[in-house]
C-alpha cells in the first residue's frame, strides 16, 4: 500500500512539474520577427576637402560607406577619423568627365595608358587607407570609354578591391566590364541632394525606400554637406523601425 502511495505521489509530482513548464511556457515572450523590407547603402561623397562634418557623420549609428578624394590636405585625416567612427572608407578616384570642370591633381583622363593607371592607383591608394573599394569621382567620359574604364577595374580586382559606379553617365561601360572581369561591383540607384535642400534631401530618400522594397536593395550617393548629414541623421533611424537595412556597399556588391 505504501508503495502505492509513493508512485501515486510521483505522478502527482510530475504533473505538477509539467504544468508549471507549461504555464512558462505560455507566458515566454516570443521575440518579435522583423521583415526586411529592403537593403539601403548610403554612400557620401567628396570627403578631404574640409572637416567640417566631422561632427556631425559621428552621430549616425547606422553603417555608411564615406568615398574620400585622395591627395587632399586632410585625406588622411579624414580617413582615419571615418574609419575610427566604424564608417565603411572607398577611394574616390578623380576621373576625366565630358564636362569643364576644374580636375583634381592626378586626374584619369582617357589617353593614359597602363602604367600610369597604376601609378595613379598606387599614390591614391596610399593617401586613403583602409580602402575596402574604389568609386568613380565625376568620370562620364572615362566611364563611357572601355578602354580606361577595363584597366581601372582590372586593376582594382587585382588589389581585392570592388568598384563602385557612381553612374554619371547613362553610357557607363562600366556594369559591362565588371560582369565580364569579375569584380565585385555595385552601381549608384539615386542621387540623394543635388539640390542642397533637406525637404528635396527627404524626398529623394523616399525614393530610395522605394526601390529597395522593389528590388531589395538600392544604392544613394550624397556628399559631405551639412544639410545632408543632418537629414540622414534624423530620417535612418525612423527607416530602420520602418524594417528597412542599412549595410556598406561592400555587402551588397556582387
Amino acid at each position: 500500500m505504501k508503495k502505492k502511495w509513493v508512485i501515486v505521489a510521483l505522478i502527482l509530482a510530475l504533473l505538477v512539474s509539467i504544468t508549471i513548464i507549461l504555464v512558462v511556457i505560455s507566458k515566454r515572450v516570443v521575440p518579435k520577427v522583423v521583415t526586411i523590407r529592403g537593403k539601403i547603402a548610403i554612400v557620401i561623397d567628396d570627403w578631404g576637402y574640409h572637416l567640417d562634418n566631422l561632427e556631425v557623420i559621428g552621430k549616425i549609428k547606422q553603417p555608411l560607406t564615406c568615398a574620400i578624394l585622395p591627395n587632399l590636405k586632410n585625406s588622411q585625416l579624414v580617413a582615419g577619423k571615418l574609419n575610427d567612427f566604424g564608417f565603411e572608407i572607398v577611394l574616390h578616384l578623380p576621373m576625366e568627365p565630358k564636362e569643364k570642370y576644374r580636375l583634381e591633381k592626378d586626374t584619369i583622363t582617357t589617353s593614359m595608358d597602363l602604367k600610369q593607371v597604376q601609378a595613379i592607383l598606387k599614390q591614391d591608394l596610399a593617401s586613403v587607407e583602409f580602402a575596402k573599394g574604389i568609386s568613380n569621382h565625376m568620370g562620364s567620359r572615362i566611364t563611357e570609354d572601355s578602354r580606361v574604364s577595363a584597366l581601372i577595374i582590372s586593376e582594382s580586382k587585382k588589389r581585392k578591391l570592388y568598384f563602385l559606379d557612381s553612374f554619371v553617365t547613362a553610357k557607363s561601360v562600366c556594369p559591362l566590364l565588371a560582369r565580364k572581369i569579375k569584380i565585385r561591383f555595385a552601381k549608384r540607384d539615386i542621387f540623394l541632394d543635388n539640390r542642397d535642400d533637406p525637404g528635396y534631401i527627404k524626398n529623394q530618400i523616399i525614393k530610395l525606400c522605394n526601390l529597395a522594397r522593389k528590388n531589395g536593395q538600392a544604392v544613394g550617393i550624397g556628399h559631405d554637406r551639412k544639410n545632408t548629414l543632418i537629414v540622414l541623421q534624423e530620417v535612418i533611424p525612423q527607416l530602420v523601425r520602418a524594417g528597412y537595412k542599412f549595410v556598406f556597399v561592400s555587402e551588397i556588391a556582387k
